[in-house]
């Protein structure tokens, strides 16, 4: 269809055929239907693949080529099945223990992989900082695998647990941290209290590391009103006054 296009004189040598510009409609209509079913062929070839596929992952057997760190071998049903590789699985566990510890870098992942010996299939290469990211978020890995957007769990072995694999989506998603988190404080009066001079609202803020007062935002200019501490008769005199704060 796409050579149909360019415009160009095509020769059918199995058909006998040469089809041009100035071929007869007849031929060009022959050529029309043939590559309808030819189309048409592929396609349902597509479907039959995409619904062997399924079929398989039903039943727990994963559907597609062995990731890296598995390989495909023909299983005691006659079905193609994926299994560890003797020397690609012990670094795959490794890459996804070094980078659960929190101290080791996507970078440092691959450097340490390309070291022990972990090549990329296609080029035979070190593998690529966004392979590596792939395969560190890939589910296959646990003994589930992802397939048509649902989860299926898998025959196969796996090389690491789902704890570990967790650990390491945390780590990517950056809510992992080894940081104490920092609580806010929070103020009594914070959204409830506005100054009464410009209408902003009043803010919480801790001076000398354990008094509290409260302050105009000045969200729409330098305000002149002062302070007020944090106590609700402090507040609520303010209030009673409808100078600073309502």
């Amino acid at each position: 269809m796409t050579i149909d296009e360019l415009n160009l004189e095509i020769h059918f040598v199995k058909e006998n055929v040469i089809l041009s510009h100035d071929s007869r409609s007849s031929e060009k209509f022959m050529h029309g239907i043939k590559v309808l079913m030819a189309k048409n062929y592929i396609d349902n070839l597509s479907e039959e693949i995409k619904k062997g596929m399924l079929e398989k992952a039903e039943q727990s057997i994963y559907p597609s080529c062995a990731p890296l760190g598995y390989q495909n071998v023909m299983g005691p049903n006659g079905k193609r099945i994926i299994e560890p590789h003797p020397t690609q699985a012990p670094i795959i566990k490794q890459m996804f223990e070094w980078y659960a510890t929190g101290q080791c870098s996507i970078d440092e992942v691959v450097r340490r992989a390309h070291v022990a010996g972990l090549r990329s299939r296609r080029t035979g290469q070190a593998m690529s900082r966004s392979n590596v990211h792939r395969l560190l978020q890939s589910r296959v890995y646990t003994g589930d695998f992802d397939w048509n957007n649902r989860t299926y769990r898998g025959s196969h072995e796996p090389l690491i647990s789902t704890a570990l694999f967790e650990r390491v989506q945390e780590i990517l998603e950056g809510r992992y941290s080894t940081k104490e988190k920092v609580t806010k404080h929070e103020y009594t009066f914070s959204g409830l209290v506005h100054c009464g001079h410009c209408g902003c609202a009043l803010v919480g803020e801790k001076k000398k590391g354990k008094y509290i007062y409260y302050h105009c935002t000045g969200n729409k200019g330098k305000c002149p009103e002062p302070y007020t501490r944090r106590s609700a008769r402090s507040v609520l005199c303010r209030l009673t006054q409808g100078t600073c704060v309502r």
